[in-house]
């Protein structure tokens, strides 16, 4: 087989989940990625909301199976020895779509093949192939290692948030936005009396409007003697979807370089975004009038070419406090509109 080598790698990844405009809740997923020649593979199909079937939430005994059969160690799920690489990060029904592969030894080497958009048992590689992707060769030991280390315990927690602060209505509806997505969240006023197990659980800490800054401080410090590395969160305004990308960006684990979305500003009605590879983008502003309702208004939803991209916002946002929210199905990004 001619395939050139190429090298193969894993990496944490998120899918990134929300409370979108209609009030309806995007479900967040952890999963892990495939890096082909150090690049996410989810980053060359530009607007495919998918994971990989390595995610952190599925039961340990699916896991192990998933990673023994990209090993080959078990038969392939899919007819024509086909295996699933990205699939519908809100069930498993693959009706839904999903993005499939050949999977095969090649003497020591493992080959991935023959990529398709696939919606039931047998898949049409002419009308739904995707002819501009591998064939990989990858090779053995490379391969058997980066798949080798999930087996030996390297999958992620489900990661939860922990909210410092009042109990109060926001927080509140916050926790139960956060549990609609997927990701566990909890409120309390300090954690003097929590463990150190229980501190490391957390991925990330939201502060309250309420909380003082000798209270973040001692939350600071407790999870620093629990050796807990958590991303802190001082709210922008108490507007729930807004809070929610907040947190959501917080949780992001990918270094900058292996992002999609990777700058946000906002002033004079318009949006400054960059992107690192084609993909659909969702811009959304928040706005609190002086009664402290919020509007909010959907300014953009697109494929964007890799590079700079300046949005128009709309008028409104020159009103009262204004935020905007950019997401990717992988990235969430949040700037206060500047005055």
């Amino acid at each position: 087989m001619s395939a050139e080598y190429a090298t193969f790698d894993l990496a944490p990844a998120m899918r990134a989940g929300g409370v979108l405009a209609n009030g309806d809740y995007q479900v967040h997923r952890d999963f892990v990625d495939f890096l082909v020649d150090g690049r996410p593979l989810l980053f060359r199909l530009s607007d495919l909301d998918a994971v990989s079937p390595l995610a952190s939430d599925v039961p340990p005994a699916i896991f192990t199976a998933q990673v023994r059969g990209l090993l080959l160690e078990a038969d392939a799920p899919l007819e024509g020895g086909r295996h699933v690489i990205y699939g519908c990060p809100e069930c498993e029904d693959l009706a839904c779509g999903a993005v499939t592969a050949v999977i095969e030894r090649d003497g020591e080497d493992y080959v991935w093949r023959d990529f398709a958009w696939q919606t039931e048992e047998r898949v049409d590689l002419e009308l739904n192939g995707y002819h501009g992707i591998g064939p990989f060769r990858f090779r053995g030991d490379e391969y058997r290692r980066a798949l080798g280390t999930l087996l030996d315990g390297g999958s992620a927690e489900r990661r939860r948030v922990l909210l410092i602060g009042p109990r109060v209505a926001v927080l509140a509806r916050l926790a139960a936005a956060l549990r609609g997505m997927g990701i566990g969240a909890d409120i309390a006023h300090e954690v003097t009396d929590v463990s150190a197990d229980e501190l490391r659980t957390y991925g990330a800490v939201a502060f309250g409007q309420a909380v003082g800054e000798r209270e973040r401080a001692a939350v600071r410090g407790s999870f620093e003697r629990a050796g807990a590395e958590a991303a802190y969160v001082d709210g922008l305004a108490p507007i729930v979807p807004l809070l929610v990308a907040q947190i959501e960006h917080a949780l992001e684990r990918d270094p900058v370089e292996r992002r999609r979305l990777t700058h946000l500003a906002a002033a004079e009605g318009a949006a400054e975004i960059e992107v690192t590879s084609m993909c659909r983008v969702r811009v959304t502003t928040y706005r609190r009038d002086r009664l402290h309702r919020v509007h909010t208004h959907e300014a953009f939803d697109g494929v964007l070419e890799p590079g700079r991209h300046r949005i128009a916002l709309g008028a409104g946002t020159a009103k009262g406090e204004s935020y905007v929210v950019a997401r990717t199905s992988g990235s969430v990004l949040v700037a206060a509109v500047a005055r």
